[in-house]
């Protein structure tokens, strides 16, 4: 058996391996990528498919599963449509007593292929991303340019009354909902601002400009407000030359206008990284029946320490300054040392390579104390 956040699902024979970015209490992860190469993340969505609170599979679970069982982002794709298609979705996202329910949009690329796949409750539609860039954001995007969907999707349309069967269909004007929550508001500005973002760099888009963008606060992009902050950022680049290791840079904490994104690449025996890993707790509210009666702490100790020096930037704007300029100069480090690994002029052992993401991680922790 497979242990998921709220089910239990069949194991399969052979799981590839994975690096995650995840809330700490559950199961699946927001965002990661496998040993092939393949990159999945995964956004909120509310659509006319009632939301259930039914304990099913989290997108999260679905981010997780993806992954370890596709080893290109077509089969991930496969692979979580046909486990949505089977278990469903539905179950609370948010470690409080309130249950926070929605269904789940997903980009998902590998070295040659790209993804965007969008799901109402079991419905779904995908589309497959030839050129240029694309941007996910809490709302359905894909339109009348579907490549694949659920055998029953059109059908279901047009028993719900929402599509006349006439005319070209769209998946996003047929499944969004008429009048969306305010909180969705913010996420058309934030997916056009993304767009945006994107098209003005068309044709040299860098890890760098991805970092960038990330960090928008201006457009919603990095949030810091409403209760919300941006937990955790990724960016990947995946070179299309099969002999070039494949380099996730992730924060590994929150905010990251004002965190170090830290690069990682699959070897057969990474060194473990336990100051990002989040403490186990024996009564895990989370587990208890019924579920977030109590709070626990999660920080692992890279996030205690960066939220203490993020504490000591508001304080002292000269140091904080400092430290910012130190944290990026680190990053730069890890961009360079990328560039001279993906353009062939090094070419370091795999016992460095194993280290690489706790050095950095080290590295980070240095500044703070």
């Amino acid at each position: 058996q497979n242990q998921c956040t709220y089910l239990e699902i069949e194991q399969v024979e052979r799981t590839h391996a994975v690096v995650l970015s995840r809330p700490a209490w559950l199961w699946g992860a927001e965002m990661g990528a496998n040993e092939h190469g393949v990159c999945v993340g995964n956004e909120g969505v509310w659509t006319r498919e009632p939301v259930g609170e039914d304990e099913a599979l989290l997108g999260m679970d679905l981010v997780r599963l993806g992954l370890e069982r596709g080893s290109s982002a077509r089969e991930a794709l496969e692979v979580i449509t046909a486990l949505l298609e089977h278990y469903g979705q539905g179950g609370s996202c948010k470690e409080e007593p309130v249950p926070f329910v929605y269904h789940n949009t997903f980009l998902l690329a590998d070295r040659s292929e790209a993804w965007v796949l969008e799901t109402a409750g079991q419905y779904w539609a995908a589309q497959r991303i030839q050129e240029g860039s694309r941007n996910i954001s809490n709302q359905l995007s894909i339109g009348r340019e579907i490549t694949t969907e659920h055998t029953g999707l059109r059908e279901r349309a047009r028993g719900q009354g929402w599509w006349s069967g006439e005319g070209e269909f769209s998946f996003s004007e047929v499944f969004s909902l008429p009048h969306q929550p305010p909180r969705m508001e913010a996420a058309k500005a934030r997916y056009r601002a993304g767009k945006e973002l994107l098209r003005q760099h068309a044709g040299h888009i860098t890890a760098e400009t991805f970092m960038a963008i990330l960090r928008d606060k201006d457009s919603g992009i990095c949030v810091d407000s409403e209760g919300f902050r941006t937990a955790g950022s990724m960016v990947s680049v995946l070179p299309r030359d099969p002999a070039l290791p494949c380099v996730h840079f992730f924060t590994a904490t929150p905010d990251p206008s004002r965190s170090v994104f830290k690069p990682f690449v699959f070897v057969a025996d990474p060194k473990p990284t336990p100051q990002v890993r989040s403490p186990t707790f024996h009564d895990d509210p989370a587990k208890q029946i019924p579920r977030f009666q109590s709070t626990v702490d999660r920080r692992h100790e890279l996030y205690r320490r960066h939220q203490a020096a993020l504490e000591l930037m508001e304080r002292d704007q000269e140091r904080g300054q400092k430290l910012l300029q130190t944290l990026r100069d680190l990053e730069k480090q890890g961009l360079e040392g990328m560039k001279a690994l993906l353009g062939g002029t090094v070419t370091p052992s795999p016992e460095e390579l194993a280290d690489l993401f706790f050095d950095c991680v080290e590295a980070e922790m240095k500044f703070y104390t």
